[in-house]
């Protein structure tokens, strides 16, 4: 594959890039004409959805956010062949299989925040140094349950700490002209679900706070984009 190396091109980066939230966003930016940088477990779905938008548009990459070591060859990857990011949107995220704390499963959390915690702060700690040769701006997906108490939730928890970390980058990232915005949706429909419920969000949902976040200002950063169903 040739190498995309353009000054002008902005460039996102987007974790749990193959499916859901990150699919759908994928797609929304190449719309408005940015090039994405697609990461995932998923290599199947990763290389439909680079047909889908075009070698010129995506550059995929298969690799497990919980890994450090491979993340970080992922992101030297993605320099090799765009040249730079613009920006990244940390979306990687799984659920757990069995509800409360009393009756939850240990290695089901330890997976889950393998990729909801630490694959949040390896994404961060891959990507800094990257980010700030461009003043770039790193986006990420909490929830409305890390804002809100739900019982023996792990997976709450996981995203109060998604919504901590985020507000805290921000700070730091301000330090040199960077943006960090935190994404609080409500239940999207997304594969969690087996089934479509359509009381709730849509992955285009996402996608345009996504796109919305991004269009600010130089001199303004959207710190956070609350989004919940309207019917």
């Amino acid at each position: 594959m040739s190498k995309q190396h353009t000054s002008d091109a902005k460039i996102i980066v987007i974790t749990g890039a193959s499916s859901g939230i990150g699919k759908a966003t994928s797609e929304r930016l190449v719309e408005e004409g940015y090039k994405v940088a697609l990461l995932a477990r998923s290599e199947d779905k990763l290389s439909g959805l680079v047909d889908e938008l075009g070698n010129n548009n995506a550059y995929a990459i298969k690799v497990d956010v919980s890994d450090y070591d491979a993340l970080n060859d992922a992101f030297a990857k993605v320099i090799d062949h765009y040249g730079h990011i613009d920006g990244v949107f940390a979306n990687a995220g799984t659920g757990a299989k069995t509800p409360g704390i009393e009756n939850g499963d240990v290695d089901d959390w330890s997976t889950m925040l393998g990729v909801n915690v630490n694959g949040l702060l390896y994404t961060a700690k891959a990507s800094l140094p990257l980010l700030k040769e461009r003043q770039g701006h790193f986006l990420l997906t909490s929830s409305v349950a890390g804002r809100i108490a739900l019982k023996g939730s792990v997976y709450g928890a996981s995203k109060w700490f998604a919504y901590g970390f985020g507000q805290n980058l921000a700070e730091e990232m301000r330090e040199w002209g960077g943006k960090c915005t935190t994404i609080c949706p409500g239940m999207v429909n997304t594969p969690f679900f087996d089934e479509p419920k359509e009381d709730k969000l849509a992955p285009q949902d996402i996608a345009d706070a996504v796109v919305y976040a991004l269009s600010s200002s130089k001199t303004a950063c959207v710190r956070e984009v609350y989004v919940m169903p309207n019917d």
